[in-house]
């Protein structure tokens, strides 16, 4: 089995945790690679080092036939693996050593038991659509997808006019800061913060949310995500924003975009002690009790 980890830095009561983890691939015979600066991070500041190991780099990248891919840190490095895998299908793990959490969800309490129920084959996988962007001059980027959502915004203190068409049919004008264009993964990110709707991750949608939109009885919109979603942007500045996850851009106000769903999917490690109801409860407490 060949695994793969890329993670940011981690304080030092993860140590333990990843040593355990690192202790439970080299146990099973895996071939292991690590990002380069990850790597670094691991070997001269957690003092953590694999018996044997093989570096890798955006550059260098990794095959297909690697078999996973971990992701340690928070969900902001989950959503660069997507940028890593790219359309490959390596199914990723998120091994939690931020805050949150909802796609790098497993504890590092949980790291043993994940291990065991891996090399037993003892998980399933779960695909998570991804959202396209292109534009009248074509992608902003080699890496034209996001895995959260696609938000355009302002640039300055004067809101902008987000001119939205679905299928060619116009919808509205949002006169915004801005408007976020969500897959259902996202639907607990930047989405849920504006009052967006939180989905399942086997929806096949798209949720519109404005952001602080001038009109207040706008609200935010779900979609199939089979629909072609096209925007023109009018503002007082000429250029405005537009993020994909965390990469951010400046557009000129002539360009238009046109979102749709990508052609593939990102898949999830799951096991049957950690599903997508457990993540909810216990990252947004529901149910929980504060009056003691």
């Amino acid at each position: 089995m060949k695994i793969a980890l890329y993670g940011k830095a981690f304080k030092e009561n993860f140590n333990e945790s990843i040593s355990l983890l690192i202790r439970k691939l080299e146990e099973a015979g895996t071939e292991i690679l690590i990002h380069e600066k990850f790597a670094s991070f691991l070997v001269g500041e957690a003092g953590i080092k694999p018996s044997k190991y093989t570096e890798f780099n955006k550059k260098t990248g990794i095959s297909e036939d690697t078999d996973f891919l971990f992701s340690l840190g928070g969900d902001g490095t989950f959503l660069d693996t997507v940028n890593i895998i790219r359309d490959k299908t390596i199914p990723v793990l998120g091994i939690n050593t931020g805050r949150l959490g909802f796609l790098a969800n497993i504890s590092k309490e949980e790291i043993g038991e994940a291990m065991d129920l891996l090399f037993k084959g003892e998980y399933s996988l779960e695909e998570r659509s991804l959202i396209r962007l292109n534009t009248s001059e074509g992608p902003l980027d080699d890496f034209n997808f996001a895995l959260n959502e696609i938000t355009i915004h302002k640039q300055n203190a004067s809101m902008i006019t987000i001119n939205t068409l679905l299928d060619d049919e116009f919808l509205n004008s949002y006169w915004a800061d801005g408007l976020i264009i969500s897959t259902p993964t996202g639907s607990t990110a930047y989405s849920m913060s504006v009052g967006g709707p939180i989905t399942l991750p086997e929806s096949r949608n798209f949720i519109i949310s404005p952001v602080s939109p001038h009109n207040l009885t706008v609200r935010p919109l779900v979609i199939p995500d089979n629909k072609i979603i096209k925007l023109k942007v009018d503002s007082r500045r000429p250029e405005y924003l537009v993020a994909m996850d965390s990469r951010s851009y400046r557009v000129k106000t002539d360009i238009e975009l046109t979102i749709d769903r990508g052609p593939y999917c990102i898949k999830m490690l799951k096991f049957p002690f950690n599903n997508f109801y457990n993540t909810l409860r216990n990252k947004l407490m529901w149910g929980a009790d504060r009056r003691n």
